[in-house]
């Protein structure tokens, strides 16, 4: 399964192994996590984010491994840290022979004269537990290996300096346990060895590079809790496990036996797939709640920072869990959202214990319809259709005769209205202070392409369950009517929103699309290849299209600097990578060329060996060379990524070409 592989050329250039980050991560929401250099560069990195209230409650717990190799006479450190001065010091990463990975495991060859040591990362799937396993591949004499832990305690948001903070550290039987303050959950550090020295001293002012990109504080402290000292003969290994649990498996040949065998199954479920998309798709996969046989299961928006939004979940479920095979998870996530719609809005996202769920959303809901259709083609199965569409009918319903946020449908054209002033309701959310940036309060093009879908699924499902559909069937043609009012002929293409408080707005984004890629378009076929052409033009980059026309006046090519320039740019020019997705169907309906389509998905498929190494990220900058920003592992990236394989895999030629 090996895909991704970097040379000492890469690795020893600190410019690109500092930029490459690996992820690992264990199903319930902690994940592992760090750079190809070994060195820290975000608030985020760790070896052990061990996530409490599954999948969130995420904290920071071991932080790094300072590791050293002493073999032949000389001492070789492995690992890399910057200061406060911008100094890097040791340069550990210089001794990189190159940088792979095994499935989702990265593995790190290190050369150190004649020897050569291999070290692994991978987590346990459904525990907070890390393995880091040293194995000596190579040499002619005992390899010593000195280990400095590094831990902290923390939500992964938050930063740590120290000042006075002692920490309890104690011996237990092959390890070390650390409780951070009273009432901390203990974590652990075991390893098959009993060399371990106890040690309390902070190490101040680690330079974490990338956070002030975010607007961030750059500095912040870990504490070394002890030095591991082992030593290998050649073809010996040792692991390390770090654990919120007192009792693991400390064998490491057997536990990454176990991670192997997981990842073969994930890959047995997905024939025909791309493997690296398969197993980035399973990482977002997580259960929720702390229950081991818990059968509630959800889908993380991305890695590091994201937790399970509603929207993102919905979107990625066809992608993550349909087009992989994972039938099950799909059918539970689906009922899970079932029980907490309200007045025909589903929330923000699912609430955790006696959390009070937050309905501001117009979309989510619409998107739930896309779900279960996809859902049912997927599977037939008529039971949870049964189940599920007096449900539908009740949010059509409420949909109908107005719900919160002036959600309501419009007599006079059946088109869907909403939005209050300063509230985005839209996937294009993103507020700074009060200040809605993309508000699009009125009728948004991509929500009544949803609408009408939505209309028109439910007449579908109506006949399969022998029911009446004539009323859904006829306001899918009331919408289908007024969403003439779209078409602005004037550009040639459609409005993003109408009846706005200031009127139509003809603002060139990537949402109209939507209007041409759902199953039932609402839009004339030259329409559609016009929506088509200037989304090809104007919008479409190799990593995604534009959230902005680059013609547009609020067009912003970069996203970076302080919180306010990030969040003003979210929607405004910056490149989306799952709108690929919406893209390549509409392209596919338009001109049956899967070998075309295909070609457009090259790009996003080398950048999962950049970057977040085996994922794809959530944006990129609106102008070349397209810098990848936000998250480095995003799902619904993924996910449309695996959708429209699917969809060009099963898409026959046109035999007279575009």
């Amino acid at each position: 399964m090996n895909s991704v592989h970097y040379v000492r050329g890469s690795c020893n250039d600190l410019a690109i192994s500092e930029s490459l980050e690996w992820l690992v991560t264990n199903g319930i929401g902690g994940y592992a996590s760090g750079t190809v250099a070994n060195l820290l560069t975000r608030r985020y990195h760790g070896l052990l984010v061990a996530a409490l209230k599954p999948p969130l409650g995420r904290v920071l717990m071991i932080s790094k491994f300072d590791d050293t190799v002493e073999c032949d006479g000389r001492v070789y450190p492995i690992y890399s840290n910057r200061w406060a001065d911008v100094l890097v010091e040791p340069n550990g990463y210089r001794h990189i022979e190159n940088f792979t990975k095994e499935g989702t495991v990265p593995v790190w060859t290190y050369s150190f004269g004649s020897s050569q040591l291999e070290k692994r990362i991978w987590m346990q799937p459904g525990k907070n537990t890390t393995y880091v396993n040293y194995k000596v591949t190579r040499a002619f004499s005992p390899m010593t290996l000195v280990i400095r832990a590094m831990v902290n305690y923390r939500d992964i948001h938050g930063e740590t300096h120290s000042g006075d903070w002692q920490m309890q550290v104690r011996r237990v039987p092959r390890g070390i346990k650390v409780v951070a303050f009273e009432g901390a959950v203990p974590f652990y550090i075991f390893n098959d060895r009993e060399a371990i020295t106890l040690e309390h001293h902070w190490y101040r002012n680690f330079s974490l590079n990338m956070e002030p990109y975010h607007g961030a504080p750059a500095m912040e402290d870990h504490l070394n809790i002890g030095a591991f000292r082992v030593t290998l003969q050649p073809g010996e290994s040792v692991t390390f496990v770090l654990s919120t649990e007192l009792t693991e498996n400390l064998n490491g040949e057997t536990a990454l036996a176990e991670r192997r065998d997981y990842e073969e199954k994930l890959l047995a479920l997905a024939p025909g797939l791309p493997p690296a998309l398969v197993l980035a798709a399973d990482q977002f996969v997580v259960k929720r709640g702390a229950a081991p046989d818990a059968e509630s299961w959800s889908i993380l928006a991305g890695y590091h920072w994201l937790q399970d939004w509603s929207r993102d979940t919905l979107i990625s479920l066809p992608g993550i869990l349909l087009a992989t095979g994972r039938f099950a998870i799909a059918k539970n996530i689906l009922l899970n959202f079932s029980q907490y719609v309200s007045e025909g809005m589903l929330p923000n996202h699912l609430p955790q214990g006696d959390e009070t769920p937050l309905y501001q959303s117009v979309d989510v809901t619409l998107w739930y319809f896309e779900a279960v259709k996809a859902y049912f083609t997927a599977t037939a199965d008529i039971d949870l259709l049964r189940e599920l569409f007096p449900l539908l009918a009740e949010i059509v319903a409420w949909f109908e005769r107005g719900t919160r946020f002036q959600i309501h449908i419009d007599p006079l054209d059946g088109l869907l209205f909403a939005g209050e002033i300063g509230i985005p309701l839209t996937w294009m959310d993103s507020k700074s202070g009060n200040w809605g940036v993309t508000p699009r309060t009125g009728k948004p093009v991509e929500i009544n392409a949803l609408w009408y879908n939505a209309l028109r699924t439910m007449a579908e499902f109506a006949k399969e369950l022998g029911l009446p559909a004539e009323h859904y069937s006829a306001q899918a043609k009331q919408v289908r009517t007024g969403f003439s009012r779209f078409w602005n002929a004037k550009t040639g293409y459609c409005f993003d929103v109408i009846d706005t408080p200031t009127g139509d707005d003809p603002s060139l984004r990537p949402n109209q699309l939507l209007a041409v890629s759902l199953s039932h378009s609402l839009l004339k076929k030259e329409q559609q290849k016009a929506v088509l052409d200037i989304c090809i033009r104007r919008l479409l980059t190799p990593f995604g299209l534009r959230s902005l026309s680059p013609d547009d006046p609020g067009f912003i090519a970069h996203y970076n600097g302080d919180t306010y320039h990030p969040d003003s740019a979210y929607h405004q020019g910056t490149v989306w990578a799952w709108l690929i997705g919406p893209f390549i169907s509409a392209y596919l309906k338009l001109y049956k060329d899967p070998a075309g389509a295909r070609s457009f998905l090259e790009p996003l498929m080398d950048h999962l060996y950049s970057r977040g190494v085996g994922s794809i990220s959530e944006i990129f900058d609106g102008d070349a060379p397209y810098t990848p920003r936000g998250c480095i592992a995003q799902a619904w990236s993924v996910a449309e990524l695996l959708r429209v394989w699917r969809e060009i895999d099963a898409t026959k030629p046109n035999p007279h070409g575009i």
